[in-house]
């Protein structure tokens, strides 16, 4: 709990204690502790005087700020309707095929964890994901299964 607090004060010292300077904090947090736990939630609406709801809206609101642990790759598949058409759901069924997880878990071994997202801004070569910050674009099954097993290779996992 100590760390939280410390971590909250230090992100509203360097960017301000002003409303407008949540998602910032809320940054800061996930890059040096992962993701956001409630409790980070209700240091952050302590130190910047607003309420934890508020709080708890601006934090799950945008994908990129986790509330849960979450694995070292981050495979956030694009879900508009022009990845639908070009087979985004054929990629996530391949996806939790070779994960063995579903949509929103985590592997076991902590290293994949497997989302929906909002535009990538690759409709013209969709399917697409975003692998940690690297967009991969026009997807296939086959392609899927290759950057899984080339990351699991380069991490010294097997399937």
């Amino acid at each position: 709990m100590e760390d939280v607090k410390q971590k909250v004060k230090e992100l509203s010292l360097k960017y301000g204690r002003a409303e407008e300077n949540l998602l910032p904090i809320l940054q800061g947090i996930v890059e040096t502790e992962g993701y956001i736990s409630e409790e980070a939630m209700v240091e952050v609406a302590r130190e910047l005087d607003i309420s934890a709801a508020h709080v708890y809206g601006t934090t799950t609101f945008y994908s990129f700020l986790d509330t849960r642990p979450k694995g070292k790759y981050v495979i956030r598949v694009c879900k508009t309707i022009s990845c639908m058409m070009k087979g985004k759901n054929e990629i996530i069924r391949e996806l939790e095929n070779v994960l063995r997880i579903k949509l929103g878990e985590t592997t076991h071994d902590g290293l994949f964890t497997l989302r929906e997202t909002n535009c990538l801004g690759q409709c013209h070569k969709g399917p697409a994901i975003l692998l940690n910050d690297v967009p991969y674009t026009d997807l296939t099954p086959t392609k899927i299964r290759k950057i899984v097993n080339d990351i699991r290779k380069k991490e010294n996992v097997s399937n």
